[in-house]
């Protein structure tokens, strides 16, 4: 006898349902009484009726039965009963194809459920059936079973690769595959993304067919639907990460190439989104919600080796190269440039073949759409075919400076971002060919009237002078007069990227910044600006670290505006503490502090103590600063620990007879911070200790027993990264 819902309980299920969508009943006690139902063994058989039974019903509530279903079977699925779980299995399967896609896709979500409790061994017809009902003439039972299959893909995909379960992707794979072709966007969607689960793995079924898949995946990423072309664009990405990519795709490259690259035009929606017919638009104010959170990069303390800054590849964070942030959603465009990246660094010089008799076409193409993505392409492939483009560089390079000056601003902003990916090339160059031409149009983007190009100039001058270093030093003058006037003219997000210029400049120039002309312009606008904003102002963080920079290049140059600053970080750490301790006590009374602030004021007073030496004696003298950092070594945040133990190390080498009378207190938790588990608070206490060791000299004894064994045994870890090991081994 089938099962029937009685028709007083079911009224009490259903109005429990009901309170506890509605907002004023007191939730909690409603999903408390439907909690406490639990323990009644047909409870579950009502709420897969409303489910799946009771179409006279409104979506909302028979979608939340079940979702509640779905938490009772992840919570008590070992003690339903055996005809309940019967119960519920067949009413999902004979109801995946219900018309609603809201029940549809939670009756996928419920199967899912209850395959993860172990069950696709004890429920065999699951998977043949969900098969079986993809050649369903009904729409809604293809489309629902589809969505079931991609969850449990998603899932359980090595379970489905496993004798086990006799390997039952041998029969999915091929029948997904046929999908591939269907008319609906939606269910070639849904087949493309079951089949991308198994590339991970190398499902063997999925190499067996591996033809075909690559065959219908090169059309695929042609569709006419973006959202299907996008899910096929992202098994190249995938595809190449894998060890077999280069196997796999040889012989398809001559297809993949065009297709990847027509897909890195902009779509007319995209020109219409980026505003790409506005041509001057430098003075509408930015909106906040443009201006992205920036994450501030900790202080990270590693011996300067004869090639200036950090080991390169070690820990120091890659800045993702964006040509088009704002546009951050995720599109067509940027995964077919991130897909053709990824391949160029996997054939290298082999790619170009397929490349170069397309890139003359584009590039000079009359309409400024297709030519843009030919710029686009050069780009995407500067990191990997790097060695093979070089015969063509000194042909090209003139003609991507010539781009900067084109009337279309996204044509002028994308040649910015593709010449900072060849400045690596353009420095090793003599000045005069490349350099100069460069550097001079590039500062005239800088100032351009959009405030896009303006940002992609800004970043791209960043690259070209970490690039460059001290070859700039000629120039100098007339970089500092763009920068300077840029100030006057960008609106709030630009000036943000505008720091970073001015810092990475003074980190690439160092002392030769220290010229009483270079200080006197570059000075009282950074001044200005530190004086205009609020100690609330997250403007600060990336005028800080800008600062911070100066300070370190300018030495004894930055004197006459050491005290302002040092005063005004001093009191920024204070401020955060003092927030922190009262939030801890209280936190229903007080919000918890943004600890940035400190970090970036500590990073700070690091850039001063090292750019002024001993001049900043008399700063530390008459401030608390030691007790201060006495507090934020021991914070919980590990970039606090880190920043603090920097700015340890630098007021050691600074002005050792501050630090002297604290190193009984700071010794032990120097001691326990030696943890390489936080790999670069580990690094600068290693560091600090080293310098606090060659002040100290024989007086260091008595605090070498804190220290010594967690030294030795970083220093015999494997992997340990070279920056910790240099510092251990000093």
């Amino acid at each position: 006898m089938e099962w029937q819902p009685d028709e007083q309980g079911l009224q009490q299920v259903l109005q429990l349902l009901k309170d506890s969508q509605s907002p004023d009943t007191a939730t909690q006690r409603t999903l408390q009484k439907l909690e406490q139902l639990n323990q009644f063994p047909d409870f579950n058989n009502y709420l897969i009726f409303v489910l799946t039974s009771l179409k006279s019903e409104d979506e909302p509530t028979r979608s939340l039965s079940g979702l509640i279903l779905k938490n009772n079977v992840k919570a008590h699925y070992q003690n339903f009963p055996p005809n309940v779980a019967d119960f519920i299995k067949r009413e999902c399967l004979n109801n995946i194809g219900d018309p609603s896609p809201l029940i549809r896709a939670t009756i996928g979500i419920l199967i899912t459920t209850i395959a993860s409790k172990g069950e696709l061994q004890t429920w065999p017809e699951l998977l043949p059936q969900l098969c079986n009902l993809l050649n369903s003439e009904d729409y809604n039972t293809c489309e629902g079973s589809f969505g079931a299959l991609q969850k449990i893909c998603e899932d359980s995909s090595e379970l489905l690769d496993s004798d086990a379960l006799n390997r039952p992707l041998n029969i999915m794979i091929p029948k997904f595959l046929q999908f591939f072709k269907h008319c609906s966007p939606k269910i070639r969607s849904h087949a493309i993304a079951c089949v991308n689960q198994f590339i991970i793995g190398r499902a063997q079924a999925l190499m067996d067919n591996i033809d075909t898949f690559i065959e219908y995946m090169l059309q695929r990423t042609q569709d006419p639907d973006e959202n299907v072309a996008l899910e096929a664009c992202e098994f190249w990405l995938t595809l190449a990460e894998q060890p077999i990519c280069k196997e796999a795709l040889s012989g398809h490259l001559v297809q993949l190439i065009p297709i990847l690259v027509n897909g890195m035009k902009y779509s007319e929606i995209d020109i219409i989104l980026l505003k790409g017919d506005v041509e001057e638009d430098e003075t509408i104010p930015d909106s906040e919600q443009d201006i992205k959170p920036r994450f501030h990069k900790s202080r990270t303390v590693t011996l300067q080796h004869e090639g200036g800054e950090g080991e390169e590849g070690e820990d120091i964070d890659e800045d993702e190269d964006d040509d088009d942030d704002t546009l951050s959603d995720w599109n067509l465009r940027k995964c077919s440039a991130a897909a053709l990246d990824v391949l160029a660094n996997v054939f290298r010089e082999e790619l170009l073949p397929h490349l170069l008799p397309l890139l003359k076409g584009l590039l000079f193409h009359p309409d400024w759409v297709i030519k843009e993505s030919g710029i686009l392409v050069l780009g995407a492939i500067a990191e990997g075919c790097m060695q093979g483009m070089v015969p063509y560089l000194p042909e090209l390079i003139p003609h991507l400076i010539q781009c900067l000056c084109d009337k279309k601003a996204l044509v002028r902003s994308i040649a910015c971002w593709t010449l900072s990916r060849y400045a690596h090339w353009v420095v090793s160059q003599p000045p005069d060919a490349h350099l100069k031409p460069l550097m001079t149009e590039l500062l005239k983007r800088i100032l351009d009237g959009n405030k896009r190009v303006q940002e992609a100039a800004c970043s791209a001058f960043a690259t070209l002078e970490e690039e460059a270093c001290t070859e700039l030093v000629p120039y100098l003058s007339f970089i500092l007069d763009t920068l300077v006037f840029a100030f006057g003219k960008y609106q709030h997000k630009n000036l943000l990227i505008l720091y970073d210029a001015i810092g990475t400049l003074a980190d690439s120039v160092g002392h030769h910044l220290n010229q009483p002309e270079y200080i006197q312009k570059l000075m009282p606008p950074l001044i200005a600006k530190w004086n205009e904003l609020k100690d609330e102002d997250k403007d600060l963080f990336p005028l800080l670290e800008c600062l911070s920079s100066v300070a370190t290049a300018l030495q004894s140059g930055f004197l006459p505006y050491c005290e302002p600053v040092y005063q005004r970080c001093v009191t920024l750490v204070q401020k955060t503490l003092a927030q922190a301790m009262m939030y801890s006590q209280q936190p229903d009374q007080y919000e918890a502090p943004d600890k940035d602030f400190m970090i970036v004021a500590l990073d700070l007073l690091s850039g001063l103590a090292e750019g002024l030496g001993g001049h900043v004696d008399t700063l530390v003298a008459r401030s608390n600063i030691m007790t201060l950092l006495f507090q934020c070594m021991q914070d919980t945040m590990p970039e606090v620990r880190q920043s603090s133990f920097a700015l340890l190390g630098d007021l050691t080498k600074a002005c050792f007879p501050h630090v002297k009378p604290c190193i009984a207190e700071f010794m032990p938790i120097l001691g326990t911070n030696l943890n390489p588990e936080f790999i670069s608070v580990c690094n600068n206490a290693t560091w600090a200790i080293g310098e606090i060791c060659m002040q100290m000299g024989v007086e260091m004894q008595p605090y070498i027993a804190m220290v010594l064994n967690q030294l030795v045994e970083i220093i015999n870890r494997p992997n340990t990264p070279k920056t910790l090991l240099e510092n251990t081994g000093i």
